[in-house]
């Protein structure tokens, strides 16, 4: 996603999060090794030194080119080996050959990382113009995306590792008692939503305008795994009923039996590759690595379970919801800040919904489209969101890989319908208070 340039942080500020930034995105390559940080384990996913490299790229082709005076790329090659798909920057190595890039090694592309940093806060204490601290403030939050990417990249990578490595050290999970799921009314009407005058939002986000919503109700909380494992046993995955054409044509075709990443244990149980290794699944854990999919299945059978109309949210009922809650429920969501690097359950019961920021992506049923009046930014940096509106269904609510300074109530994300290898959940609707 790219950003609406827009940055009102004073400039010791701004240099103080470049640098804060940066830095997290190498402290999360620390406990790999350069083999780990050069492979490519499927056209998705990016080797985790290629996200070193093009985020670097961004400010070298964004920033110093065009605010430096007398500027030289670090190295010619690099425009083309680490663009991604900015066409009006010009060529890009194709996506799925990125783990072929053998050089530069990771020593030189941390070394280019280092040269573009002092580059970059050598403009930042010349007074930077409004335009430049923007394009400097889109970069960092293109690069927290980044880091995001680098972990949900490097979890698929070690899942192909018959050797199950371990990423970080098991998570503690404590007990807890489950919360029982329950339904939060919405009377409806007519809402303000999208982007509300924050400091910095994507350009998607904006403009905020009004919508309807019908009268429905939002589970207080995320699936568990727990409840997967009912639908999985319920013949969840071979029963057509519950699947979309295009989804049931999925399952069929890739042979899908459980959520990515699971597999049966030694003693039957299921348990789940995770980035802490191969751990049995918490019954009371966000449900994650799900696809659209999958997610509408479990909404039309636990409907038929339950005797409810439930569904997916659309994003319009999610945001109206997560606005109220405003920024303590932020402040205290699993993020990657948390260290957890995986959906945590609910630790207590309370009146609002919970978990709506953090834990995992929480797909809509909204398919991911231009907001009245939206237009894409002019030049290279617009072609971020606009392009890919397009076979796309929109999540909300960041996960715990999200940077938490990263994520607010109007942020959209958005993938393809299968797509499962991203910390994504669901939360169900339903189309009467129940």
């Amino acid at each position: 996603m790219t950003a609406q340039p827009n940055s009102n942080a004073p400039p010791v500020a701004l240099a103080q999060r470049y640098t804060q930034v940066r830095t997290q995105t190498l402290a999360l390559t620390a406990p790999l090794s350069e083999a780990d940080c050069q492979v490519q384990s499927m056209p998705d996913a990016s080797p985790a030194k290629w996200h070193l490299a093009h985020v670097t790229w961004f400010f070298e082709t964004f920033v110093l080119e065009r605010f430096e005076r007398h500027f030289k790329p670090h190295h010619a090659a690099f425009r083309v080996l680490f663009n991604s798909y900015y066409n009006g920057v010009g060529e890009q190595h194709p996506r799925s050959q990125r783990g072929l890039i053998t050089r530069p090694t990771l020593a030189e592309v941390r070394a280019y990382r280092a040269a573009v940093d002092e580059r970059v806060l050598t403009l930042m204490a010349q007074d930077p113009p409004a335009e430049l601290a923007a394009l400097i403030e889109l970069g960092l939050h293109h690069e927290q995306q980044h880091q995001e990417l680098l972990l949900t990249d490097v979890l698929h990578l070690l899942s192909c590792n018959p050797l199950a490595p371990v990423y970080c050290a098991p998570w503690p999970l404590a007990p807890v008692a489950p919360v029982p799921l329950a339904w939060l009314p919405n009377v409806g009407g007519l809402v303000d939503v999208g982007h509300g005058g924050e400091v910095f939002a994507f350009d998607n986000e904006g403009p905020r305008h009004p919508q309807w919503l019908q009268p429905h109700a939002l589970a207080n909380r995320l699936i568990t795994h727990g409840e997967w494992a009912d639908f999985i046993a319920d013949a969840g995955y071979r029963n057509p009923r519950w699947w979309l054409a295009a989804g049931w044509d999925w399952v069929r075709n890739q042979g899908i039996e459980a959520p990515l990443y699971w597999q049966r244990g030694a003693q039957g149980g299921w348990c789940s590759f995770t980035l802490h290794g191969l751990v049995p699944i918490d019954p009371h854990t966000p449900i994650t690595h799900i696809s659209l999919y999958e997610a509408d299945a479990y909404a039309r059978w636990a409907s038929a379970q339950w005797g409810l109309p439930l569904r997916l949210p659309t994003e319009f009922e999610w945001e109206h919801a997560a606005a109220g809650l405003g920024a303590p429920a932020i402040e205290t969501g699993n993020f990657v800040e948390s260290q957890a690097l995986h959906p945590l359950p609910v630790a207590r019961a309370a009146k609002g919904p919970l978990q709506m920021f953090g834990d995992v992506w929480e797909w809509t049923s909204s398919s991911y489209a231009a907001y009245p009046g939206y237009r894409s930014a002019e030049g290279a940096v617009g072609e971020y969101n606009g392009k890919f509106m397009v076979n796309q269904v929109v999540l909300r609510g960041g996960s715990c890989a999200t940077p938490r300074s990263h994520i607010r109530a109007s942020y959209r994300n958005f993938f393809p319908a299968e797509t499962r290898w991203q910390f994504n959940g669901l939360r169900l609707a339903c189309d009467a208070a129940g």
